[in-house]
């Protein structure tokens, strides 16, 4: 084992630490991590992120099940149009993005380049909702439950979404389920885990058919992360979350414009 992956297992312990501390955003490190730390192209770190994003939710999901604070019919209504679509998206849209989209002089778009700074552009969304305390603005909206095609639709957006980041998505989920779902907004965030659950899994499939996995690697770095998970979640009576969150919001800002300047340069 080299220093690189050392320092990616450390990243993976990182990762969990910040799903178990705040509840959500640290998924949003694992491509980077992969990316730029350890090497690895983004369509094959999507398709890891994918995998540990969802073993992870896994766990969470069972913890906020003890707690009464997962609603499952509802997620698994709101995760079937979600999970065919994040499965199609690993299957056949992102082995189906032409390797180059355009060249301007010296200049070309690339498949990998075009992920990433998607992948950014989904970071700065997810930074401002933390930044700008969307938990405190959701609990004082009004709810109202809409037509099930409408969640559907929007199942497949987010899905889609998903499928091409290899993110989990709670941050897009959470508010979905409360302004459309009607749900009060802590069962909301169990009830996000479910639908992250199935929606990486199944779409990870996707990946299994079109790439080759080195397993060993994915499920000791999944391995670490939930054991961050597990100690995440032991600091967090201790530690603030809802604190760590704003200060997690700039640092997410930070590394999205990263990741910008560095594939653009």
């Amino acid at each position: 084992m080299d220093s690189t992956q050392i320092l990616g297992y450390i990243g993976a312990l990182i990762v969990g630490l910040v799903l178990g501390l705040i509840g959500g955003g640290g998924s949003i490190l694992t491509v980077p991590l992969l990316v730029y730390l350890l090497g690895y192209n983004p369509v094959i770190a999507t398709a890891y992120s994918l995998f540990v994003v969802g073993a992870s939710s896994m766990v969470g999901t069972y913890q906020k099940h003890k707690k009464g604070l997962v609603d499952f019919k509802t997620g698994l209504a709101f995760s079937f149009p979600s999970f065919v679509a994040v499965y199609a998206t690993r299957r056949y849209l992102v082995p189906g993005i032409p390797d180059t989209f355009f060249s301007i002089g010296n200049f070309s778009l690339t498949k990998d380049m075009g992920i990433m700074i998607f992948f950014a552009i989904i970071m700065i969304i997810a930074s401002y909702s933390m930044i700008k305390n969307r938990k405190k603005r959701l609990n004082n909206s009004k709810s109202q439950s809409q037509p099930y095609y409408k969640t559907f639709i929007q199942g497949v957006i987010i899905g889609t979404i998903t499928g091409i980041i290899g993110a989990g998505g709670g941050f897009l989920y959470v508010p979905a389920l409360v302004l459309w779902a009607n749900i009060p907004m802590k069962k909301a965030v169990g009830t996000s885990l479910i639908i992250i659950t199935i929606n990486s899994l199944i779409g990870f499939v996707g990946d299994v058919q079109t790439l080759n996995i080195e397993w060993t690697f994915l499920l000791i770095f999944t391995g670490i992360a939930i054991l961050g998970i597990i100690l995440g979640v032991f600091l967090s009576r201790f530690i603030s979350g809802e604190k760590l969150k704003k200060s997690f919001g700039y640092f997410i800002l930070i590394m999205a414009t990263y990741i910008i300047y560095k594939e653009l340069n």
